[in-house]
């Protein structure tokens, strides 16, 4: 998994042109039944892909806390939502609530979630290619392919599969 990981920003780098096209195509005419192919091309990766492998979204980049993420967390974790937030979060650009630092304060040594049950919404649903229609959030899953190498994986099947 390790060397994986060191050659996927590379790997997605190289291609990001390609993507991009493919992911245009499809924005302009996607198959009435892309959620369902993508719902069967996500299952297909991750029956292969364990994510306590690799765990690298954990390791480098972090989630946006919704309100209601803060508040189920801070209450799993005995604290008050304030308390929670001066603790782990800060807020970035965008004005939202992210961690203040990566790796993720709540990865263990072996890859597991210490809040896995709780966990926020954005985590729980990465890398996001088994949403609801899946063409609208084109730049994010090429962004994810350079971080996710199920993402990266499920993108080169859809080339292969999917008509734009």
């Amino acid at each position: 998994m390790e060397e994986i990981l060191k050659n996927l920003p590379e790997k997605a780098k190289d291609k990001h042109k390609e993507n991009k096209k493919f992911f245009a195509k499809l924005r302009k005419r996607p198959p009435k039944d892309l959620d369902r192919q993508m719902q069967e091309m996500h299952e297909e990766e991750f029956s292969r892909t364990n994510c306590l492998d690799c765990a690298n979204c954990c390791k480098t980049t972090g989630p946006l806390f919704t309100n209601k993420d803060i508040e189920r967390i801070s209450k799993h974790l005995k604290l008050k939502p304030q308390q929670f937030i001066e603790q782990y979060l800060r807020i970035d650009e965008d004005n939202d609530y992210v961690l203040q630092q990566v790796p993720c304060t709540f990865l263990a040594a072996d890859n597991y979630c210490l809040i896995y049950d709780v966990r926020p919404k954005a985590c729980r649903e990465f890398p996001h290619t088994d949403r609801k229609d899946f063409h609208k959030i084109s730049n994010l899953t090429i962004k994810n392919t350079a971080i996710c190498p199920a993402a990266y994986n499920i993108v080169e099947e859809m080339k292969k599969r999917v008509k734009g």
